[in-house]
């Protein structure tokens, strides 16, 4: 096939150059067609955020660098590799290596591989993984700075990623003098169902309150939010949920929506691809891991509380949440409480570390936020979303909070959502 690519070529070129000797065109063009792109599979899934987030970083280091042939398959999580990439001669795999099928079929190839799996199932390859001893610090000093002095975890025993996270929470909070208080689904679950949920709930129920509970990853963290909500336990008021990977979809359809530490997965994408392109440019390398940290926590309402036992001031604060952009004003608390307006600032105070007036100031601003960044919608119609009687006094409020107007901290959102 590349001799008669090369014989049409060579007629069009004679047509402008008659100098040039079909050997001599040959020899270059077969010299060419053996520079070719270098062949790479992509055993990653697509299935969830954090592997997206590998891909990302993938990308932007072949756009930067030579371009590479791509064979990504569509996978879930642990599934096995597809059956054509078993003839597969490629130069270089990037890999979740997290169960034996796909390790054996690793183990099968001569090629360069980089595993971006936690899981260590093969030892002696180059990894690129999350540092779970910073993920855990992230995780406690979010709960510490609000407070908490009952701290929990739950885990997911299938995952090696999981114990490292709940080894490394408990010896922090150890070093604290913090008893922790641990769940671990059973080995062998996938799934919640009926068992899971009732032992879930039975540990709920026994955990002191109020209690900041640090999940492994955010699909179980939404698992424990389900389950507090079957309960009736108010979460952030008395639970307070915080997962991993930052799955914005996940996270935004959780009630209410769950903060979570955010792993920094373009810069482990992007460092496993210049690693493997150093491995396929014959550089030689070092079987190390390489452990990249988070960005930090992306705070939703799930977390967004300081631990406080005034079960009034907690009454007070959920109210608050729940109606502060209908244009509540403290007059409205004091319908609810019995104490003079005085007593209710001092006690909210001591409680929160704000005033009523600023915490429902604070959560209007925070919604206005939220609907520049993520919607399109107006500016006259956020003021009636968030309870100002109109978008002059949104904008006075806004900026005084900000030091930027609404519309120009739009456009800042939006430029760095494309960076």
């Amino acid at each position: 096939m590349l001799y008669f690519d090369a014989l049409f070529l060579f007629s069009k070129l004679s047509l402008l150059n008659s100098d040039v000797s079909y050997l001599d065109f040959l020899s270059g063009y077969f010299m060419l067609q053996s520079k070719r792109l270098p062949q790479v599979a992509l055993l990653i899934e697509t299935s969830n955020a954090y592997a997206r987030g590998l891909l990302k970083g993938i990308t932007s280091y072949v756009r930067e660098h030579r371009p590479w042939s791509i064979y990504l398959p569509e996978l879930g999580r642990g599934d096995a590799p597809p059956d054509w990439i078993r003839g597969w001669h490629g130069d270089g795999i990037i890999a979740r290596i997290e169960n034996d099928t796909i390790a054996k079929f690793i183990e099968q190839k001569s090629i360069p591989v980089i595993d971006v799996s936690t899981a260590r199932l093969i030892p002696n390859l180059l990894c690129v993984e999350t540092d779970d001893k910073n993920f855990a610090e992230v995780a406690a000093q979010h709960f510490f700075q609000r407070g908490f002095k009952h701290l929990a975890f739950c885990g997911d025993k299938r995952f090696k990623w999981s114990e490292n996270r709940r080894v490394h929470f408990l010896n922090i909070l150890t070093s604290h003098g913090i008893n922790c208080h641990v769940h671990d689904l059973h080995e062998g679950d996938n799934a919640p169902h009926p068992d899971i949920t009732a032992a879930m709930q039975l540990w709920l129920k026994s955990l002191p309150q109020p209690v900041g509970i640090f999940c492994c990853y955010d699909i179980l963290a939404r698992m424990v939010l389900d389950n507090c909500r079957s309960l009736t336990i108010p979460v952030p008021e008395e639970v307070a949920v915080l997962g991993v990977d930052n799955d914005e979809l996940i996270c935004d359809l959780c009630h209410p929506p769950l903060s979570s530490v955010i792993p920094n997965t373009q810069k482990t994408g992007y460092l496993a691809a210049q690693l493997l392109d150093q491995l396929m440019n014959g550089q030689p390398l070092n079987n190390e891991t390489h452990l990249v940290e988070s960005l930090g926590v992306a705070t939703r309402q799930s977390t967004d509380m300081l631990a406080i036992e005034d079960q009034e001031m907690i009454m007070v604060l959920r109210y608050i949440r729940e109606h502060a952009c209908e244009g509540i004003q403290v007059s409205d608390i004091l319908k609810l409480v019995s104490m003079s307006r005085r007593v209710l600032e001092s006690r909210f105070r001591k409680a929160v570390g704000r005033t009523p007036h600023e915490e429902i100031a604070r959560i209007r601003i925070e919604r206005v936020k939220e609907l520049l960044a993520e919607s399109e919608v107006s500016i006259e119609k956020i003021a009636l979303r968030t309870g100002f009687e109109h978008p002059e006094y949104l904008t006075v409020a806004f900026k005084r909070e900000t030091g930027i107007s609404p519309s120009e901290y739009r456009k800042r959102t939006k430029q760095s959502s494309k960076v």
